[in-house]
């Protein structure tokens, strides 16, 4: 009689077990290793992702009850606290950051054709930061100021889907506009960041390699105007105007022409002035490219809350960028499942009906076609009086 999998295994049967393994043999992760191998690892801290555990103990526990389910769910080695923070200590944190470039490559084909508000083909990436604050005692390579610790997220946010296609983990003192060094820009995209990455050479160097960028300009900047193009200022828009830098050290460093959009938010009446190299699409569409970029704010804001992001569970650095990187893919991973079955649900909704259904045994599909919510019907009544005057 064949036994029906878990919801666990089938969720983890999206991930393509040829290309881990492919990144495992890269940096020789099972090398010498007998029982709990990488993919248990990753097993484990996946469980711990979807299940909120909030420490190895509690990894433990909950899924040593489980025993007689666990080798049908993928496990193959025994789960000991101390054999995971040993693995998470010793295993190349490049193992997990590989796969998960390999889910976002897939996921980013499934969402090619998603649409993010504005009409453009081309690919549009939002960049920014976030800092995670750490105890500098217990983290002290994670040095920030002289008694906090904290790392940084550098992200580069595919628009399309909200996937994240490029992650750097730094220690918190690293300055947002240094990532630009270590960015490969592609031609034809859009580059959408706020004015903490306004670096001339840096914006130049974009430029050269035919990507755009859309950013919002410092005070101070000298230039001069050589054009001034019409606006509608009913749209919001006050000008649209070609310039060329003119302080000594930025005009050397930028010598190519820009455009200066400055634009009133109708919504907040903030006056805000952007700075880009495109020259082609409407003034207008500049500003709503640039008010998407808050899709990277609201991406950290959902990690935060619904991933094990803000609390590790080992100090090392290595640990540290491993359940980053393992929860990172994770969460591709809910988005490829989203799109592949065609579901309806939010991901953070998703996220919540696994936390509750990965050990039962139903199709997975079931398992969400069987979810309804809809609010309780509240009787029209009055509170009930706490005290008798």
């Amino acid at each position: 009689m064949p036994i029906e999998p878990t919801v666990f295994s089938q969720v983890m049967s999206f991930l393509p077990k040829h290309s881990f393994r492919r990144c495992v043999a890269r940096y020789d992760g099972d090398r010498k290793v007998q029982s709990f191998t990488c993919m248990d690892q990753f097993l484990c801290l996946a469980f711990a992702q979807l299940t909120y555990r909030e420490s190895l103990r509690d990894i433990e526990t909950c899924l040593r009850v489980m025993q007689p389910k666990l080798y049908h769910m993928g496990f193959r080695g025994r789960i000991a606290r101390s054999t995971l923070a040993d693995a998470n200590e010793n295993r190349d944190w490049r193992i997990y950051a590989d796969f998960a470039q390999v889910l976002i490559a897939q996921a980013r084909r499934l969402y090619q054709n998603e649409s993010f508000g504005v009409e453009l083909d081309n690919t549009v990436y939002a960049l920014d930061s976030t800092t995670i604050d750490l105890c500098l005692s217990l983290f002290p390579w994670a040095h920030f100021r002289k008694t906090k610790g904290a790392v940084k997220l550098h992200t580069l946010l595919n628009l399309r889907g909200n996937i994240p296609e490029f992650i750097h983990i730094s220690t918190g003192k690293m300055h947002d506009v240094n990532v630009l060094d270590i960015l490969t820009p592609q031609p034809g995209a859009f580059y959408v960041m706020d004015r903490g990455y306004v670096d001339f050479e840096r914006l130049h160097a974009i430029h050269m390699s035919q990507a755009f960028f859309i950013t919002r300009t410092k005070r101070g900047m000298s230039y001069k105007r050589r054009y001034s193009h019409p606006v509608e200022k009913d749209s919001g828009l006050r000008c649209d105007q070609t310039i060329v830098l003119s302080g000594t050290n930025s005009a050397k460093a930028y010598p190519d022409p820009l455009r200066r959009i400055s634009y009133v938010d109708p919504d907040t009446g903030k006056r805000l002035v952007f700075l880009t190299n495109n020259f082609i699409l409407p003034a207008l569409d500049i500003a709503r490219l640039y008010k998407a970029r808050w899709k990277v704010e609201l991406f950290f804001k959902w990690i935060k809350q619904h991933l094990r992001i803000k609390a590790f569970y080992g100090t090392s650095e290595n640990a540290v960028k491993s359940q980053v990187w393992i929860a990172v893919s994770v969460y591709v991973l809910v988005a490829i499942i989203k799109k592949q079955l065609a579901l309806e649900h939010s991901l953070y909704t998703i996220l919540q009906i696994l936390s509750i259904t990965l050990f039962e045994k139903k199709p997975i599909l079931q398992v969400f076609s069987e979810y309804e919510y809809s609010l309780p019907d509240v009787p029209d009544c009055k509170q009930l009086t706490l005290f008798d005057l």
